[in-house]
């Protein structure tokens, strides 16, 4: 599976396709700690094979042959890699897995039975995992990106928002002010302020974040009524996910949280600035995303090297508007 949280998502409906065209079947899904637990629950799996990949140099060999190791433990017929990365392919064909299905960029032909060239023409995220599987007779489908929960999940995050003393029956808006790539796909800080204050006025707020965000939530929420909440840094994947579905509506940045809303079904507003909505907006979710489609963007870029005018562009008033229209 894909190493980012929002790919991850969006690789899920192969598990479900695959499960679709396989009933029988055994099937692994192999992915990273931590984003690996979003795909507890997930009843078209029957084994979640979590690992790490190390960083210290004088274990990285030995905790390298326990991947492989683990892979070969395993007996797989095949492997369909969604990464693009020559070590994932490399593990697969050491563990001499009979068929392996992956792209073949990155110098890996040799290391995949069924390579497969990158498609020219431009398709969302989703569609492009989806492609893999054409080597396996299995056509493209319309299966969205799923997530599950399980009751008790939802529960206990109603304990979490209980203790920081939101109490169920008002309306509860979620916002995610950072984006793992880079500061150009984040809408600006003190915007992110102005709408809390406008939005508290509706319903309870609540900030969601990782660790490396903390500080910058922190300082969103300086001075804000009390009925805005900080839960940055304070949640587990699995709680996150939990508390967005809890959430009315969650207005974020393109991120990881944007495509966990769209897979539990969550109303979203998904500010675009860097990056293409068209490839890895929320899927089929067009209308959820402001997008000002500015002459110089989508640039990728993790900074803006001129005047960031694709988010500046994009003011509270419409943010805010666009929500009022969500909640009603």
């Amino acid at each position: 599976m894909p190493n980012w949280i929002g790919d991850l998502v969006m690789a899920t409906p192969i598990l479900a396709d695959l499960r679709a065209a396989f009933p029988k079947a055994s099937i692994t899904a192999m992915a990273r700690f931590p984003i690996c637990q979003l795909l507890k629950k997930d009843p078209s799996i029957d084994e979640l094979f979590c690992f790490t990949k190390p960083s210290n140099q004088f274990l990285r060999r030995e905790d390298l042959r326990n991947i492989i190791a683990k892979i070969e433990v395993g007996k797989f017929d095949g492997a369909i890699i969604l990464t693009n990365s020559l070590s994932s392919a490399w593990w697969c064909w050491q563990a001499r897995v009979p068929r392996r299905i992956g792209y073949s960029a990155h110098f890996r032909r040799f290391l995949l039975t069924d390579p497969i060239a990158k498609p020219k023409e431009k398709m969302h995220q989703v569609d492009f995992y989806k492609r893999l599987l054409e080597p396996l007779g299995i056509p493209r489908s319309k299966t969205a990106p799923h997530l599950y929960l399980s009751p008790k999940e939802i529960e206990m995050s109603k304990e979490i928002l209980y203790q920081r003393g939101y109490r169920e029956g008002g309306r509860l808006i979620g916002i995610n002010p950072g984006a793992a790539y880079g500061t150009a796909k984040c809408w600006l800080p003190d915007r992110f302020r102005q709408l809390a204050l406008e939005l508290s006025k509706e319903g309870t707020v609540v900030f969601f974040g990782d660790a490396a965000t903390f500080s910058l939530v922190r300082k969103i929420c300086e001075a804000l009524p009390q009925n805005v909440l900080n839960l940055a840094g304070v949640t587990s994947l699995r709680e996150l996910a939990s508390l967005i579905q809890d959430c009315d509506l969650l207005i974020t940045n393109d991120s990881g949280p944007m495509h966990i809303a769209a897979a539990l079904g969550t109303p979203l507003i998904a500010l675009f600035g860097s990056t293409d909505q068209f490839a890895t907006g929320p899927y089929r979710k067009s209308d959820a995303v402001i997008d000002k489609r500015v002459s110089c963007a989508p640039c990728f870029r993790r900074k803006c090297p001129i005047d960031f005018r694709c988010m500046k562009e994009i003011s509270v008033e419409e943010v805010v508007e666009k929500a009022k229209k969500c909640l009603k």
